[in-house]
């Protein structure tokens, strides 16, 4: 049976998806107009990136201004030479301008900035591929909560029911009258999940997750400084390691 003309749903409105070219003409748009409102400009990179935490720092910026983009884009909406730039010696921002990096303007006063970004170092839990800054094992005997990093007498051992996705994980534990036990007969301490300096795989991840350890610090490394009333340009020390962001 045919189906009926006055069963189709009308869409009055329609959203009209933005064009790679029309994104790249605001975010030049967007950031020329910052170079002439705002007083100073950081140039900065991201370690562990974790979109909770970056809503953080846009709350604390609320009367500043933060770009994620292409590279390229904001190298050029800067400028890359005496003849292009914005304002004075933003072309010399240009060598910072390379991988995983965005931009903050503010009016506040730099040393704030800079030590609002010092202290705050959140940690979460680490994502596959990320290098482990600490060594974690299970201790031997009966399986805690927290795996020995806190007290037993503070921790309570780990449900049953975890136990056959702690065997799935390779850890060799196994059922004692209701409790989870880990006995090693090699004359190990206990089971080494991870490794300082190594970097780290799924199964890594998930183990530590499940034991409470977080060991990814979320941190802006702020690289470069540039100052509206003066021009001058200040090169900040430089972090290592960084991750992708989404383009603003």
């Amino acid at each position: 049976m045919p189906r009926s003309k006055r069963a189709r749903v009308v869409h009055e409105t329609k959203t009209a998806k933005k064009s790679h070219k029309e994104q790249t003409r605001r975010l030049y748009a967007n950031i020329r107009e910052c170079v002439e409102k705002y007083d100073h400009l950081f140039v900065f990179g991201v370690d562990n990136m974790r979109n909770t935490y970056l809503k953080d720092v846009r709350a604390e910026f609320a009367d500043s201004r933060l770009f994620f983009g292409k590279t390229k884009v904001m190298a050029v909406a800067l400028g890359q030479n005496p003849e292009s730039e914005a304002a004075t010696n933003l072309h010399k921002l240009s060598p910072c301008l390379t991988g995983a990096v965005g931009l903050l303007f503010t009016s506040r006063d730099p040393e704030s900035v800079t030590s609002y970004f010092d202290s705050f170092r959140p940690l979460d839990f680490a994502r596959a591929g990320t290098v482990s800054t600490r060594s974690f094992s299970i201790p031997n005997g009966l399986v805690y909560s927290r795996a020995g990093e806190i007290p037993a007498s503070e921790d309570e051992p780990v449900s049953h029911t975890i136990e056959p996705e702690l065997r799935k994980l390779g850890i060799p534990t196994r059922l004692v009258k209701g409790k989870v036990m880990l006995e090693l007969t090699d004359g190990q301490e206990g089971f080494p999940v991870c490794r300082e300096g190594e970097v780290l795989d799924s199964r890594q991840t998930t183990l530590l997750k499940m034991f409470g350890i977080a060991i990814a610090e979320f941190h802006v490394a702020l690289k470069a400084h540039w100052t509206q009333s003066t021009g001058e340009v200040k090169i900040l020390e430089k972090q290592q390691g960084g991750m992708e962001v989404d383009e603003n």
